[in-house]
């Protein structure tokens, strides 16, 4: 709820009159209402966790920095040009040209200019194979996106249900505790006609207060449920409230009968075996760039410039644009750098690059592995998610059969308060047995389609 200070109300007040003041604060009061009592859709949960989570953004982040990456490795192939200015003077002993003694004390002053153009020529394939890295780099990074935002997705579902199965059970809770205080009812007035004795009434009050106890638990796990999805988005938890999706009773046809196609699709479109995948090419790549260190390396080089000094005992004295004019020239060099012993730099390096491209087929390998492990665990657990779920509609039908039997036979007071109420007890377990039950299966099952590339919020 936003308070609405005096001093506000006072304001507008002086601003634009009363009733103008009370048709603004109903639409303040009204807009403020429709936001706290928006109830968030499952896609709405996904969709914005997956727009402000900050590791998320952080991931974006290192995509824009892989592509100025890859800017910088096509620069590599360009190049590089430079260019200078520069002036001095020096002063202190010197060569007199006429005299042909030395003079002490001499200034002399200096100007030059120089433009240089360098190329690399060939360096034994690492410019090209840093290019390909910069790109194989950024695919890895696209793919770890798409991969977080497949966990998180997962997370939002999974605790989206959580809050889901708590608000059933404080509804379960909610209508015993309703129950009870009808019970307690009833059993008064059967002790004011003498149908039953005082202390039924102590044992229904009793079980009033353990009902009350239960709403009160249930409750709080609700709000908790609630708390930890409004933290898992990232948004404030006052007024946070969510669309309660009704749930039909699920079949077997949700199951997978063979968990074959699963793992075939998995293998081949999961984002975490991709990962791998491109760890081991960008190991491959590790591995080619430490060879070019054998390789000989050919660069080309260019240079323009010229110079002007002059002194006070300068025979021939030229203006400084002539003598710049005079002085000026152009020089070439082609460089060819063939290494002979690096001290053992470049085999350190071309061995520690094949175990880096080695443990890089471990790690794929072992990506797999956990793959399959997860598959056939999320098929194995939906498998027991449906037989629980089958043996919880049926422990529920026998308890309710029981239960209302029980309720008979203590009205006619056949059974006491303490076998009515374990009756009671274990009806209000077979029923959150089947909330619990239900869901999970729904969940399981919705960790098969994951693997299968479905939509979580469908």
């Amino acid at each position: 709820m936003i308070k609405i200070s005096s001093s506000f109300v006072q304001s507008l007040k002086n601003l634009v009159g009363i009733k103008q003041t009370i048709l603004l604060l109903v639409l303040l009061f009204t807009v403020t209402t429709s936001f706290a009592q928006k109830k968030w859709t499952l896609h709405e949960c996904v969709t914005y966790a997956l727009e402000n989570n900050i590791t998320v953004k952080q991931t974006k982040n290192a995509l824009l920095s892989g592509e100025q990456d890859i800017i910088s490795a096509k620069g590599q192939f360009l190049p590089s040009v430079s260019g200078g200015v520069g002036s001095g003077a020096r002063i202190g002993s010197g060569f007199d040209p006429v005299s042909n003694q030395r003079v002490n004390n001499q200034t002399t002053y200096s100007l030059n200019y120089s433009l240089g153009v360098s190329q690399n020529i060939f360096n034994g394939f690492r410019t090209l194979n840093l290019y390909k890295q910069s790109r194989l780099n950024q695919e890895r990074n696209s793919l770890e996106l798409a991969r977080l935002k497949d966990d998180i997705s997962l997370n939002v579902v999974n605790t989206y249900i959580s809050v889901i199965v708590s608000k059933e059970n404080l509804e379960i809770a909610i209508a015993q505790y309703n129950f009870s205080k009808k019970q307690l009812k009833q059993v008064k007035e059967l002790v004011e006609v003498g149908s039953q004795p005082k202390a039924n009434i102590y044992d229904a009050e009793a079980a009033l207060s353990r009902d009350a106890q239960q709403v009160t638990n249930a409750e709080n796990n609700y709000n908790l449920a609630l708390l930890n999805l409004s933290q898992l988005l990232q948004v404030p938890y006052n007024g946070f409230d969510i669309e309660i999706i009704e749930v039909d009773s699920p079949s077997e046809t949700l199951l997978y009968n063979d968990v074959t196609p699963v793992l075939n699709h998995a293998f081949a479109n999961r984002n975490e075996i991709k990962i791998a995948e491109k760890d081991m090419e960008n190991a491959v790549l590790g591995t080619e760039i430490s060879k070019a260190g054998y390789l000989p390396s050919v660069g080309f080089s260019y240079g323009f410039g010229s110079v002007w000094s002059e002194s006070k005992n300068d025979i021939f004295k030229q203006a400084l644009f002539r003598e710049l004019d005079i002085n000026k020239g152009h020089s070439f060099s082609l460089n060819v750098n063939i290494p002979i012993f690096s001290r053992f730099q470049n085999k350190t390096a071309v061995a520690k690059s094949k175990i880096q491209e080695e443990n890089s087929k471990l790690n794929l390998d072992q990506a797999k592995l956990d793959l399959e492990a997860n598959v056939q665990r999320a098929y194995t657990d939906a498998q027991a998610a449906f037989k629980a779920y089958e043996a919880a509609k049926k422990t529920l039908v026998s308890q309710e059969l029981a239960f209302n039997n029980s309720k008979e036979r203590y009205d006619i007071g056949n059974m006491t308060a303490f076998d009515l109420e374990q009756a009671r007890v274990q009806y209000i377990n077979a029923q959150s047995s089947l909330i619990n039950a239900k869901y999970d299966f729904v969940f399981k099952t919705k960790v098969l389609d994951f693997y299968m590339g479905k939509s979580l919020t469908n």
